[in-house]
């Protein structure tokens, strides 16, 4: 406290100042009065100055002598608190340990224990620390390509049928103009296929209470039963085996790769995806998409010319995936090793007799005395492929 008081006295020395001061001007003040003169600008300013100063010392000093007084009376006392080394000295039996230690050569120790710590755990403070919610993490999820390579159609029955060209037999050719035998005939062969429409569907089961009171929870949920059905139906219209309820994916239905008789020296994976293209195109279609695993389109994007240069992309910027001026999918539906080249857009159709929805029921079992809800996400759809040749599936590794 005694720095306080210490101050307390400058502070008042200080405002004797600050008034010996002023009375000098005063004094000032009325010899220019009585002179019937006016006071200068120097002089006013000097005076408000000494006014300011005057004040703001009178607040300092009303403040120190209140807080001489609490002081005084005992409040706004603190306890200073010990460092650790403090608490350690202090301990019980410290100096014990300190003089027996003096005495003899051999090696002791003190232990000081810590009583009534304040921690984090359950039976001390931990029950005052809430933890930091932030949000639910939404995980990583594939984005779907192939459906966008396809035309899409709606249809309202459980089934489609279609004429599916079987067969082709071209004998165009130039005739005169009265010719004497009749001009040349060719034929178009047809085949009835059908496609059964498909329901892909799945469910999860929660209580109707976190649904009340979490809001976002159901739109959660929602979200990601959609993405499963979506995920399934990539899978389908690929890879589908078409035995039972699966759909006939396109890579069943597609031709094998056959080399139509071109020479390559050195045959690469991205050699065999060309002759694929040249494949479709002597079927009489344009080919216009490829489909590929992520790890085969990452290899082919990472190779390199003899200075190290990328060959298909640059990390600089972010292109659309092409190859051969195609573009490229690249889905986790596909296997590693394998391709898939085709017109999609002429080749094959999706059609969508029920899009993506989402009901919540609690007539399902017991759910309604649980309190429990079922949450079931389904859809509707078929592929047509019409013309099988229009894809070629094969193997990416280069048979030696």
């Amino acid at each position: 406290m005694s720095q306080i008081e210490d101050l307390s006295k400058e502070i008042k020395a200080s405002l004797e100042a600050v008034n010996v001061q002023l009375r000098g001007h005063a004094e000032d003040t009325k010899k220019v009065v009585e002179a019937n003169t006016a006071l200068s600008t120097q002089t006013k300013a000097d005076v408000d100055k000494l006014l300011l100063e005057s004040a703001q010392l009178r607040t300092d000093l009303k403040a120190a002598e209140q807080l001489i007084v609490k002081l005084d009376s005992g409040e706004g006392k603190t306890v200073k608190s010990e460092s650790l080394g403090e608490l350690f000295v202090n301990s019980d039996g410290f100096a014990e340990f300190a003089v027996a230690a003096s005495r003899t050569s051999a090696k002791m120790a003190h232990n000081m224990s810590v009583k009534m710590a304040i921690t984090s755990l359950p039976g001390s403070a931990g029950v005052n620390i809430e933890p930091q919610r932030v949000g639910m993490v939404q995980p990583l999820v594939q984005r779907l390509f192939l459906r966008d390579l396809l035309s899409a159609g709606r249809t309202t029955s459980n089934s489609i049928e279609f004429v599916r060209e079987s067969g082709f037999t071209n004998n165009a050719n130039v005739v005169s103009e009265n010719p004497a035998n009749p001009k040349p005939q060719s034929d178009i062969t047809f085949e009835l296929d059908s496609a059964p429409v498909a329901t892909i569907a799945h469910w999860i089961i929660a209580s109707k209470q976190v649904l009340a009171d979490v809001a976002m929870l159901q739109s959660y949920i929602d979200g990601r039963l959609r993405y499963g059905l979506k995920l399934k139906e990539e899978t389908q219209l690929l890879k589908g085996s078409g035995v039972g309820l699966n759909i006939n994916g396109i890579w069943t239905q597609a031709s094998a790769y056959l080399n139509p008789g071109v020479t390559v020296q050195n045959e690469t994976s991205i050699d065999r995806l060309r002759i694929a293209m040249l494949q479709v195109v002597l079927a009489e279609l344009d080919p216009d998409g490829i489909v590929l695993s992520p790890i085969d389109w990452t290899s082919i994007e990472l190779l390199k010319n003899t200075q190290d240069n990328y060959l298909f992309t640059q990390p600089q910027g972010v292109a659309r995936p092409t190859l051969w001026g195609l573009p490229v999918v690249a889905t986790q539906s596909m296997d590693q090793g394998d391709f898939l080249v085709g017109s999609f857009q002429q080749g094959a159709q999706i059609w969508d007799r029920e899009d993506a929805n989402v009901s919540v029921s609690t007539e399902d079992r017991d759910n309604f005395v649980k309190n429990m809800v079922t949450i079931l996400a389904e859809e509707r759809v078929a592929l047509t492929v019409y013309r099988p040749e229009a894809f070629v599936r094969g193997d990416l590794v280069v048979v030696s």
